[in-house]
């Protein structure tokens, strides 16, 4: 068992040390009771490391950061992105009216 050593409030000290004595229980066996009852409110988190982003799909057609060089040739001018040629810009489709 672990000795520690805990800073609490005046009152909750006070409602714990009327709880342990109207119930025959020492001050520490109030607080082990209360932390396990606690304890299940709160389950172990699952480790972020296994989080996976969605794969975003920018319509690139070349990744320009593909290059391990990527930042020098951002820097000397040389890194270009080659998006896929439009026809103009996008109409939308009338509706007729009736």
């Amino acid at each position: 068992m672990v000795k520690t050593q805990i800073q609490i409030p005046d009152d909750l000290y006070r409602e714990t040390k009327r709880i342990a004595e109207q119930y025959e229980l020492s001050f520490a066996e109030v607080v082990r009771r209360g932390i396990e009852r606690l304890l299940p409110s709160y389950p172990p988190r699952r480790p972020a490391s296994g989080a996976r982003l969605p794969e975003l799909d920018l319509g690139l057609v070349v990744d320009p950061f593909a290059s391990p060089e990527w930042r020098s040739e951002l820097h000397l001018g040389a890194a270009s992105v080659a998006e896929p040629e439009t026809t103009g810009p996008a109409r939308r489709k009338s509706r007729s009216r009736r």
